[in-house]
């Protein structure tokens, strides 16, 4: 039987108008659609109407489809002369574990290949009005996950994210970030550097919530989906926070 493909395809930050045109041509053709839970469901109704749509979500708490049994979705439907698509949300390779599955392709002899997305990273602060680099403001930016940052990276450089980066994109940061503002503190960042914790970025339910290192540092219950942002740039929101409304506001018109 004829290999099928397989397509890591970045689905975009949350607004279903930021798949890239890659994307959402490659999905109209998709056999089978493997979906995160971030996905926009208005994606799917993209896909062929014959396409098999499987949800493989991972939800807050660890609970979801094992990362193994999404692999092996993957290899067995390619297998079977399918065109898959693997549709994560903002793009495959910034910590939506893409590598993984494409190494796990590769090792069963499967065709694939990446088609990049727009990452939550930078769409989300932008969509609230933040720019991650400002001149005079912030000349460099580095991108940490909550998860990682906390429970599988014990070895992270606290104190080189705390004082060689201006600004601080953390993704799914709705757990995790009250101890992540402790280790940044405690490493040399100042306790009233401004955050930014954004919900739902680039969605029609988009709120944004800002403080400072210090508050979030003594506790702040979030609802995820969260992306926070750390640093002087979030102080720039006041001025252009009002554009960026009315650009979310014209796109979901």
């Amino acid at each position: 039987m004829r290999l099928g493909h397989v397509h890591l395809v970045g689905a975009g930050p949350g607004d279903p108008g930021l798949i890239t045109v890659r994307g959402l041509a490659i999905l109209r053709e998709a056999d089978v659609v493997v979906s995160d839970r971030l996905v926009n469901p208005a994606l799917l109704d993209e896909a062929p109407r014959h396409a098999l749509r499987i949800s493989a979500g991972k939800r807050p708490g660890g609970h979801g489809v094992d990362q193994d049994h999404i692999n092996a979705l993957l290899v067995h439907h390619a297998r079977r002369g399918s065109t898959v698509v693997r549709l994560k949300g903002g793009d495959p390779f910034v910590f939506g574990r893409g590598g993984e599955e494409a190494l796990a392709l590769a090792a069963a002899g499967i065709p694939f290949d990446i088609v990049p997305g727009v990452t939550a990273a930078i769409a989300v602060p932008a969509s609230a009005g933040i720019p991650l680099t400002h001149r005079q403001v912030a000349s460099s930016f580095a991108v940490l996950t909550g998860h990682d940052c906390v429970k599988d990276r014990p070895d992270v450089d606290w104190a080189g994210l705390a004082t060689a980066v201006d600004t601080l994109v953390v993704l799914m940061a709705a757990e995790t970030l009250p101890r992540i503002a402790r280790a940044l503190i405690a490493h040399g960042r100042p306790p009233d550097t401004p955050v930014a914790m954004i919900h739902a970025g680039t969605t029609e339910t988009q709120s944004t919530i800002t403080s400072t290192l210090a508050e979030v540092a003594g506790g702040i219950e979030l609802e995820p989906p969260v992306v926070a942002v750390i640093g002087e740039v979030v102080a720039l929101r006041d001025a252009l926070s009002a554009g960026a409304s009315l650009l979310l506001e014209h796109a979901h018109s």
